[in-house]
């Protein structure tokens, strides 16, 4: 929950996991002011609180919000207020949560808050193999026009609409994903591809091996020459 008399700052102040959210609200502001070694430190609790629960992940949750108070007191003061509490885990800020902090932290891309964190948890949630999974396919996870998202922990998904049954890359697929410019904006690729389309009249993924999936290359370059 949020206080709307003054938005910059969490609503409960003594909730750490209030705290966390409100530091992912603000990271392009605070991260720069973090030392690489407080952010390795931080990098670890946030590690420790996505993979435990109950006292294990409040006690992250805790620290992790201490932290940030040592370093950024004018920021985030009160530290004799933080406590763990039952209801703790579901506070937020702005439509921020600690999990969104997590994701910039841990996992390297920016797809968090109220709108760009549930394209990303839908993205996430469609079928996918991981970079183990395309190799055992006799596919290279790492070939270029493919799409690669960085799930829980940084962990390597590509969107299994990709690949044909037996594993191989759809060329149609690649082409797209060049003109998409997927290999620089995978997420922005992976939401076109999985998102109703009003010009095909369909999701593009489900034009994929049907006689319409030529007019996938068209609607991709409509897109790049509208912008």
């Amino acid at each position: 929950m949020t206080n709307p008399g003054n938005p910059g700052n969490p609503g409960n102040p003594g909730n750490p996991y209030a705290r966390l959210a409100a530091a992912a609200a603000e990271w392009d502001e605070l991260h720069p002011r973090l030392a690489p070694a407080t952010l390795d430190r931080l990098a670890l609790l946030l590690a420790a609180l996505r993979t435990a629960d109950g006292e294990a992940a409040e006690r992250a949750a805790l620290l992790a919000a201490r932290l940030l108070g040592e370093q950024l007191p004018d920021r985030f003061p009160g530290e004799s207020r933080l406590a763990a509490t039952p209801e703790a885990p579901a506070a937020g800020h702005l439509g921020f949560s600690a999990d969104d902090l997590a994701v910039l932290v841990l996992d390297g891309h920016r797809m968090v808050g109220p709108v760009l964190g549930e394209v990303r948890d839908r993205l996430l949630a469609a079928p996918s193999v991981g970079d183990a999974e395309a190799l055992e396919g006799g596919c290279d996870p790492y070939a270029p026009g493919l799409i690669r998202l960085h799930g829980a922990g940084g962990l390597v998904r590509l969107p299994a609409f990709q690949f044909t049954a037996d594993g191989r890359p759809r060329a149609v697929v690649l082409e797209v994903n060049a003109l998409l410019d997927a290999d620089h904006d995978p997420w922005g690729a992976a939401d076109w591809w999985l998102s109703p389309n009003v010009w095909l009249d369909d999701t593009p993924a489900r034009l994929l091996g049907t006689p319409q999936q030529q007019r996938l290359v068209t609607a991709a370059q409509f897109l790049i020459e509208g912008e």
